[in-house]
């Protein structure tokens, strides 16, 4: 994986802007290519997560958020949080790294799948486990997401139509104790990756969104 951050599992309350300070928006506003959201048909709250980047600093994909913002609080009970996350990841060929000193691998539904899977452990990961164990319970579950984003025609994924920009299209899918997550292609030359918890998969659908600016908090 060629980015050097990946999607943030709890934004968290927006802190006041300083002057000159960088917001949220920020990165989003930067990238080449258009980025998906739920479509218009989901009139709950919106919200931004973080972009991942290259070395270089140029923006290779990002997460928009609908419905509650996930917590880890807690007093938060994940089983009543309902929110859906989608990813948009730039469509890139195998290419030359920006210092010339290497080369980083062509993006694919895979990237959406392992970014949609990963992200979802991020925000959803057991509440009684002690706090000593949860990074090694991360660091496997984010190994098995990985395994499963690199074999999409596996046992561990079926197919689910869903529309992007009106457009029907097929996604792979899979549920699991803690949420669901979906991977596909759009039109626009993105990968597309959801994941979600408490929000049916198969009631939703993907547009290019307008304004990315509606959905600062």
């Amino acid at each position: 994986m060629e980015t050097t951050s990946r999607v943030a599992g709890e934004p968290g309350p927006a802190a006041p802007e300083e002057p000159g300070a960088e917001r949220a928006v920020d990165g989003f506003l930067t990238a080449s290519f258009p980025w998906y959201g739920l479509d218009e048909a989901f009139t709950g709250p919106r919200w931004l997560m973080q972009v991942g980047t290259a070395a270089d600093g140029t923006v290779e994909h990002g997460s928009t958020g609908h419905g509650e913002v996930p917590s880890l609080k807690v007093e938060a009970n994940p089983d009543n949080q309902r929110f859906a996350v989608t990813v948009t990841v730039a469509s890139r060929p195998v290419r030359r790294s920006a210092d010339g000193t290497g080369v980083l691998e062509a993006t694919s539904v895979s990237t959406a799948a392992w970014l949609a899977g990963s992200g979802l452990l991020s925000c959803t990961w057991p509440q009684e486990m002690e706090r000593g164990l949860r990074q090694d319970w991360l660091d496997q579950q984010t190994s098995v997401a990985w395994e499963l984003a690199d074999d999409l025609g596996g046992a561990g994924w079926s197919t689910l139509t869903l529309p992007v920009d009106g457009v029907p299209t097929d996604f792979h899918y899979r549920e699991a104790e803690y949420g669901w997550v979906l991977a596909g292609a759009a039109q626009e030359g993105v990968h597309i990756g959801a994941y979600g918890r408490g929000m049916s998969a198969y009631g939703l659908g993907f547009a290019v969104v307008k304004d990315i600016t509606s959905y600062e908090q």
